[in-house]
């Protein structure tokens, strides 16, 4: 599957070359980022909310509270929204400062949100959970009536869409010092040591939605 061309937003027009179409490839960047940024434009003007979220087959789940859901729909019921993520891979030292840059995987999906009914927003939930902290829905409390009337879950098919990616060496840079270092400084990401809370007993045992995230960045995963 490829990015539409019935909406220009989703043609990449400067570096085309680093467009990436593969639907397999935008998947992958939606699965590992954990953050992304809902932008609208709402009667009171330009609105981006940070929000959690899960990618659900052909759609997104993001999780907001009611007045964030109310708030990014203010525009009308047609209105689209964008929802950006961005992974950075690594710093580009080049030759120049002109030159340098950034080894990264970015994507923008376009969408008029669908607001998930309360018999659907229980799985949706559970869904971001899962993504986020894997197995911890099975080791707390469900959810009261009462915090899932104070969230709420949008939906965005993934039909329209931008991604773009840089990977690789610096680019070659006129008037560059030649005994000057180049190359790239790769990021890596990873969780730290479990910090139990003071209001626990110390001897808690690290429950197994922890101890599977300290186990895959051990592994060097996430």
């Amino acid at each position: 599957m490829t990015t539409t061309d019935t909406q220009p937003n989703t043609r990449i027009r400067r570096l085309s070359e680093r467009q990436v179409t593969e639907r397999s490839a935008l998947d992958a960047v939606l699965d590992e980022a954990l953050i992304a940024h809902v932008a609208a434009v709402t009667p009171a003007g330009p609105l981006v909310i940070p929000m959690a979220f899960a990618r659900d087959g052909d759609g997104l789940l993001l999780h907001c509270s009611t007045g964030a859901g109310l708030a990014l729909r203010s525009g009308g019921p047609e209105s689209r929204l964008a929802v950006s993520v961005a992974i950075l891979d690594g710093l580009v030292y080049a030759g120049t400062l002109y030159d340098s840059s950034m080894n990264y995987r970015s994507a923008v999906v376009y969408g008029v949100p669908v607001v998930l009914g309360e018999q659907e927003k229980g799985a949706a939930l559970d869904a971001i959970a899962a993504k986020l902290m894997p197995g911890r829905s099975g080791e707390v409390p469900t959810s009261t009536r009462r915090e899932l009337a104070a969230t709420q879950v949008l939906r965005i098919p993934i039909s329209d869409f931008a991604m773009k990616a840089r990977t690789g060496d610096p680019s070659a840079s006129d008037g560059a010092d030649p005994s000057a270092w180049i190359g790239v400084l790769p990021m890596t990401r990873a969780w730290g040591e479990p910090l139990i809370a003071a209001s626990v007993d110390p001897a808690t045992v690290v429950p197994e939605s922890v101890s599977v995230r300290t186990a895959r960045a051990a592994g060097g995963g996430a």
